[in-house]
């Protein structure tokens, strides 16, 4: 038997080393500076999955900046997607179309993926940071598969980043901890983490670290916002595409110009949930903090603190202090139609309705009711939204683009499709990612469904194309589509109904309307967040320069 245990033993040790070893790997094997990772091949694409990028944010480490990811030891297994950041379970059932609950979540979640041409040399970067209102999302998430993307020639990495109050609180005793004196930003943080893995890693998977598109969607365009004003971001990445974002107040780490600091929102929360210091904080379970906080009303956003953030992001793009670097912008005409809880209470009737428009917009009522009637009272109210959280926002970045001589592109997404219709949801929010990713046959699940047409798959490649060669060159094309025209003086942008078709001036004078009212409350240090039409309070006087 001696032969037998002999023979088990070499067995075992020539497992250990195909586990470790290079060369005995079963997949794609990438030798990178972190470490050497095996994926899985997919066609002609190479498939990287759940890499981590940072250590783990647990412990005490919880509410600390991402500290780099050490070199690894041996061969890691990557076919499989990391766990998703901590987040509360999506609700209101199959009436929720954007419900898609991860199937892990940890604190441990700091992963990213990659999708590169198996003969890529020195491609091009995409860099998707998914939505979810800072709250939500992964990006497991099958919507936001790269592989179609990877097949136009680009390597295409996806990340998680910390959400909700596990990536976003500030609080006066975690910026006593600083060396800077700050807190907040984490979830940010990760994102330029996350960046810098990239520069340092991705010439092994065949990327090239000088061409980095940065893209996301809603909260995801949101990010990509603060990272185009965040100076620890700047040489990051050379090209963004903002879907769907919104350019609201952010709040101050310790100031209260618009609204309470970032700090006082810390210590009230902890009161809230009885936690008097951040021992306490620290102390309590991952999932628990998340759920009490969101259920405490606990909203996630960057925070002002001189350092990640300098300044309001208005204030940022206004002096051209923004990354000088092309940039795609847009918005969707549905965009409030699957957020119907960004609209406010409506009024009785529309005679209210224009003494209500009348009473808080003052001299100019007139221009507003123009844009949004009383007579067809629930689209107008819906158009309000829209148009001043997110048609307002991707203007004023092409605008504030094209004024430091940088290109940009603004479109405006128009599409429906009969089910979508059916559900009163044309055009809506996040419509067009299945699209752009190629998956039309694999969003969420409550999604409704893409028919699976010559029509509907020509758009997919539009749009993909439009996506990939702006990451490639920075200016979009697609294969027999028209060109897409720079945003410049005629207010040039693409409208995408059934197909692109250029155009000129989006729902012309609701950029001019918006961004007076902003400009007001502004001056009169009133915040601009989700406060439109009948829910927005007194216009303050005309100010100098607005």
């Amino acid at each position: 038997m001696v032969w037998y245990r002999g023979l088990a033993a070499l067995a075992l040790a020539t497992a250990s080393l195909i586990m470790t070893s290079p060369s005995f790997a079963a997949g794609p094997l990438v030798q990178a500076p972190v470490g050497a990772a095996e994926g899985v091949s997919q066609g002609d694409l190479n498939v990287f999955k759940g890499l981590p990028y940072a250590q783990p944010p647990v412990g005490a480490l919880r509410w600390t900046p991402p500290k780099p990811i050490e070199h690894w030891e041996g061969v890691r297994k990557a076919s499989r997607f990391g766990a998703a950041c901590v987040q509360p379970k999506a609700v209101g059932g199959t009436a929720n179309i954007y419900a898609d609950d991860p199937e892990t979540m940890s604190e441990d979640c700091l992963f990213l993926n990659v999708w590169t041409p198996k003969d890529a040399r020195g491609a091009p970067v995409f860099v998707w940071i998914h939505g979810g209102a800072l709250v939500g999302g992964a990006s497991s998430e099958s919507m936001y598969d790269g592989s179609k993307l990877a097949t136009q020639g680009l390597v295409v990495v996806s990340i998680n980043y910390r959400l909700g109050v596990l990536g976003y609180l500030a609080h006066p005793g975690l910026s006593a901890e600083s060396p800077d004196g700050i807190s907040g930003n984490y979830g940010l943080l990760d994102q330029i983490e996350a960046l810098r893995w990239v520069k340092r890693n991705i010439g092994a998977f065949g990327g090239d670290a000088g061409n980095v598109t940065i893209a996301g969607e809603s909260a995801g365009g949101l990010s990509v916002m603060y990272l185009l004003a965040s100076p620890p971001a700047r040489g990051l990445f050379h090209k963004a595409i903002a879907e769907s974002a919104y350019m609201i107040t952010t709040p101050e780490l310790k100031g209260t110009r618009y609204m309470p600091s970032s700090e006082q929102i810390g210590a009230y929360l902890g009161m809230k949930l009885k936690a008097p210091d951040v021992a306490a904080l620290r102390a309590m379970d991952a999932e628990k903090i998340t759920n009490e906080a969101a259920a405490a009303g606990f909203l996630p956003f960057a925070a002002i603190d001189g350092h990640v953030l300098k300044k309001q992001l208005v204030e940022t793009f206004d002096a051209g202090e923004q990354a000088p670097v092309p940039l795609i912008a847009g918005s969707n005409s549905g965009e409030i139609r699957s957020l119907l809880s960004l609209v406010p209470p409506a009024p009785q009737t529309p005679g209210d309705y224009v003494a209500i428009i009348n009473k808080q917009y003052g001299e100019l009522a007139p221009a507003f009711l123009k844009l949004y009637p009383p007579s067809s009272m629930r689209e107008s109210m819906l158009a309000t939204t829209r148009d001043a959280m997110y048609g307002w926002t991707a203007e004023r970045m092409a605008k504030k683009q094209t004024a430091i001589g940088q290109p940009a592109y603004l479109y405006w997404w128009d599409h429906a499709y009969p089910a979508a219709e059916a559900k009163g949801l044309h055009g809506f929010h996040a419509s067009e990612l299945p699209y752009v990713f190629g998956t039309l046959d694999t969003p969420p699940p409550n999604w409704p469904k893409i028919p699976d047409t010559p029509a509907e798959h020509r758009l997919s490649a539009d749009m993909t194309s439009y996506w990939a060669t702006f990451a490639k060159t920075g200016r979009p094309t697609a294969p027999g589509a028209p060109d897409w025209p720079k945003y410049d003086g005629d207010g040039a942008y693409m409208h995408i109904t059934d197909r692109p078709h250029p155009s000129t001036h989006v729902t012309p004078g609701a950029y001019a309307l918006h961004e007076e009212v902003v400009c007001r409350r502004r001056a009169a240090n009133v915040s601009w967040v989700i406060n439109y039409g009948v829910g927005s309070p007194p216009l303050p006087p005309k100010a100098p320069g607005c």
